[in-house]
């Protein structure tokens, strides 16, 4: 990979990590005010809508068509659809942190897929690097001290299965974005997201008789902010630059950077909500930079 490709495509995921770092805070935030399906239903109608104006205008023209929409309704399963839906539904029962604790398995069901399904080989010291910043991740949460109720098992469930739902889309998107053009997928993919969460949040409206208080959540100005965080940059902005970083490497390498949102995500409580800063999270942090080093740039196999 030459220097400047490669120099963009970690700048591509380092952004992606530091967008879906803050996301959690922002999904917390709307769930306040609404419930996770109104609140899927208008990130991606806000994505949707986004994404249509250069298309619209002109700007931006599209080779793709309805019939791609099959092979590409796979991966848009996996993400938006089902990694989101989960996620939300999970911050329901269990805070952000032991959400991020669960997602740090992330890296670790991408490289077990990428193995069996894309002959990904990752070298010694590349697993040993994931480990390291997974155990990172780990560390911080346990000195933290994390309370897991019974209560939360739905909530753990949900989490689980949206890290699931994330490693399928890291090895589905390293073979589809080779196929298409990274906005034509990335457009096709968040239609599906707009369609889907759409649909079901309006049945389950017409189910309650609240169909008229649909957009009611708007006039929040909490809500506001965080569906237009949520819907620009955590669902249509995020899916370009994976898509892009997946198009350029392996899906083991860039689901470690999954744990570098966990570290943001720290980072904007400390900013943000005034936690305390205490010497666990600089030792995890290090061993969670230095996992994301060690499995990109460690690929040199070891017998």
């Amino acid at each position: 990979m030459e220097n400047s490709v490669k120099r963009n495509t970690y700048f591509a995921a380092t952004l992606y990590a530091l967008i879906i770092g803050f996301s959690f805070l922002f999904v917390k935030l709307a769930l306040i005010v609404t419930d996770p399906l109104n609140i899927l239903a208008h990130r991606f109608t806000i994505s949707f809508v986004v994404a249509s104006i250069p298309v619209v205008f002109g700007w931006i023209k599209l080779d793709i068509t309805f019939k791609d929409m099959l092979p590409i309704l796979p991966i848009s399963l996996f993400y938006p659809t089902l990694f989101f839906a989960f996620q939300a539904f999970g911050l329901v029962y269990i805070s952000s942190s032991e959400a991020g604790i669960i997602q740090a398995t992330i890296p670790i069901f991408t490289m077990i897929l990428a193995t069996f399904f894309l002959k990904e080989n990752s070298s010694r010291l590349q697993k040993l690097s994931l480990i390291l910043s997974v155990s990172g991740v780990i560390y911080i949460f346990v000195m933290k001290g994390i309370d897991l109720k019974p209560a939360s098992s739905i909530g753990t469930l949900m989490i689980i299965l949206s890290s699931l739902s994330s490693a399928g889309y890291n090895v589905l998107a390293r073979k589809i974005t080779k196929k298409y053009k990274i906005l034509d997928l990335t457009y096709m993919m968040t239609f599906i997201g707009f369609l889907s969460f759409n649909l079901i949040s309006i049945i389950d409206h017409g189910i309650h008789g609240t169909i008229n208080v649909y957009f009611k959540p708007f006039i929040n100005p909490l809500f506001l902010i965080s569906v237009l965080y949520l819907g620009i940059l955590s669902s249509l902005i995020t899916s370009l630059l994976s898509n892009y970083t997946l198009s350029k490497i392996e899906a083991s390498k860039m689901s470690v950077f999954n744990n570098l949102s966990t570290l943001i995500t720290m980072i904007a409580g400390v900013i943000f909500l005034q936690e305390s800063l205490s010497y666990f999270h600089i030792i995890g942090a290090v061993m969670i930079i230095g996992g994301v080093i060690g499995t990109n740039f460690l690929d040199k196999k070891t017998p």
